[in-house]
């Protein structure tokens, strides 16, 4: 399979929407590397990276379930390199 690494950068601007963002990162945790969250009190929102090693199908799914919640936004980053495992 061939797989590449991303990197998903999520603003969370509507708190209601914290669990689904969770539980979404919960469910694709075989793919996760990491993920960093960041609360910017000052502007009531979450900034969320979560890196992934995942094939470009999995990782783009991923991205849009997000970016399909309410209050939350959601951009990928591919690498180039394309690795075969």
């Amino acid at each position: 399979m061939e797989t590449r690494v991303a990197v998903i950068s999520i603003i969370l601007e509507n708190s209601k929407s914290v669990e689904e963002v969770n539980k979404l990162i919960s469910d694709n945790s075989d793919y996760v590397v990491g993920r960093m969250g960041i609360p910017y009190k000052k502007r009531g929102i979450s900034i969320i990276s979560v890196v992934v090693d995942a094939s470009q199908d999995i990782i783009s799914t991923f991205s849009g379930k997000l970016g399909r919640l309410d209050g939350v936004s959601s951009k990928t980053a591919y690498s180039q390199y394309i690795f075969n495992e």
